[in-house]
């Protein structure tokens, strides 16, 4: 599972790219929270075995928060969540959700140890992981997808195991396996890659580019304008 420090940063990069006029703190800290979301199944995984990167890294319950948000702002005659908290309401859900996708299972999901993507339909962990390049002699080469894959799944990625048969330890469980094992080391890892340094580094930065006041007024005219432009 990719480092919890690295998965908030990337929340909040996603947050200060695309919330726009609906910046604030409150905002953040919804789309971070969104993104941590995915790494309670490890918790999850006390009781339920196989629940770590499978119970809320499934690509079900990512396209079921997309289909109901779709739904209710740009299907339903109201909308619950724009009645409620407005235009802001809606941006902020829908960067909470990129935050979820993104920030939140994609990191697992692009190196190991993995995702199980189809759970509970299928429990085998997949990961996206390769190269792309240009070669004078080979043309254009990609190593990402084959035209079978590799292991007992059903999509073209490479295969790490199932529920059943690989277990991903954590600070919560070392062991992977359900139950609390409290005599066993336990580590909390804040980085274990240069290029993540790199990202958190990068998030601080955004932030403290984005709360700085010129920005703050910028982003309360142009929500100003937005509000205005609606009323008309």
């Amino acid at each position: 599972m990719a480092p919890i420090l690295l998965t908030a940063a990337l929340g909040a990069l996603l947050a200060a790219a695309l919330l726009g006029p609906a910046f604030d703190g409150r905002s953040v800290a919804v789309v971070v929270a969104a993104a941590l979301l995915p790494t309670l199944d490890a918790a999850a995984n006390l009781a339920i075995p196989g629940a770590t990167n499978a119970l809320l890294h499934n690509l079900w319950l990512a396209l079921a928060l997309a289909g109901l948000l779709h739904w209710d702002t740009a299907l339903r005659d109201r909308s619950g969540l724009r009645g409620r908290y407005g235009w802001r309401g809606v941006r902020v859900a829908w960067v909470a959700l990129a935050g979820f996708a993104v920030a939140g299972v994609a990191p697992d999901l692009f190196g190991d140890p993995g995702v199980s993507l189809l759970y509970p339909v299928e429990t085998v962990y997949y990961v996206v992981d390769g190269l792309l390049l240009f070669s004078t002699q080979d043309g254009v080469v990609q190593t990402f997808v084959s035209a079978t894959g590799e292991g007992p799944g059903l999509l073209p990625f490479e295969s790490t195991g199932t529920t059943e048969t690989h277990a991903i330890g954590t600070w919560v469980n070392p062991d992977g396996r359900p139950g609390l094992a409290l005599g066993a080391e336990r580590e909390f890892v804040v980085v274990d890659a240069g290029w993540q340094a790199v990202v958190v580094a990068s998030a601080v930065a955004s932030l403290a580019v984005r709360f700085r006041p010129w920005e703050r007024a910028r982003s309360s005219t142009a929500a100003s304008g937005d509000t205005g432009e609606a009323s008309r």
